[in-house]
């Protein structure tokens, strides 16, 4: 019994009759490679609904509501349309190719995370700064270890809010900060196999920066779309509020 590229997408999009899926779900139990991809694949799903959903009920912006007069713009604004949907998708295409051969590292789980929140507009978070104390306790209820939101006034970054997320591990935590300029950072907060710590670490995932470490049983990302020392000074005032 052998499963195909078309069969691993149709169980992820619950395409299968009942009878395929019973056999399809046999299969991953059995190879964990496959299923790890079809995980993969279900994150990518979930993340591009969160990001591109909630854009159906937007408004019409008046600027294009003025190029729906003319017929020839219309090719272009859709064309345009095309475009930015296609690049969204390639850039999920490419996380997930890069994870098929290994479970994704929690840098790259706190990037893609970073890229789907951080833009949002309306609902960028689930509760907000003015109900910090209720958010921190849902979130440590929800991870089941005491949560910290650190004060980053000093780096000239305000509390937004936070949110919780699905992990490999269950439920990950996300606090988000913004300057007055308008620009995030996302605090990722997940559990992680074994007991260790570790130093702080760098990496890119495209354009997001992220610096991350694990400290016994969680493991921290800090991302923002900024370059690596000005990313640091942010990040060393996240550990020293944590390490106490």
């Amino acid at each position: 019994m052998t499963l195909n590229e078309n069969e691993l997408h149709a169980y992820v999009d619950s395409a299968l009759a009942p009878g395929e899926r019973s056999r399809v779900v046999q299969l991953l139990a059995s190879h964990p490679e496959e299923a790890t991809r079809a995980r993969a694949y279900r994150q990518q799903n979930a993340q591009l609904r969160a990001q591109f959903d909630a854009v159906l009920d937007e408004p019409v912006p008046a600027r294009l509501e003025a190029l729906t007069s003319a017929r020839p713009p219309r090719r272009y604004a859709l064309a345009a349309a095309g475009l930015f949907i296609g690049v969204a998708v390639g850039w999920m295409a490419h996380v997930v190719w890069r994870t098929q051969a290994a479970p994704m590292s929690l840098a790259q789980r706190a990037a893609i995370a970073h890229v789907v929140y951080a833009p949002e507009v309306r609902h960028p978070v689930e509760v907000s700064a003015d109900q910090r104390d209720h958010l921190i306790g849902w979130l440590s209820k929800r991870l089941g270890t005491k949560l910290k939101a650190p004060s980053l006034s000093d780096q000239g970054y305000e509390l937004v809010g936070g949110r919780l997320l699905p992990g490999d591990s269950g439920p990950v935590a996300q606090f988000m900060y913004q300057n007055i300029a308008g620009q995030r950072l996302t605090l990722y907060v997940s559990h992680v196999d074994g007991n260790r710590s570790t130093a702080f670490r760098f990496t890119r995932e495209d354009r997001v920066s992220v610096f991350y470490w694990v400290d016994h049983s969680l493991g921290y990302a800090l991302s923002g779309e900024m370059p690596h020392d000005q990313l640091l000074a942010v990040a060393t005032a996240v550990y020293a509020q944590l390490d106490r």
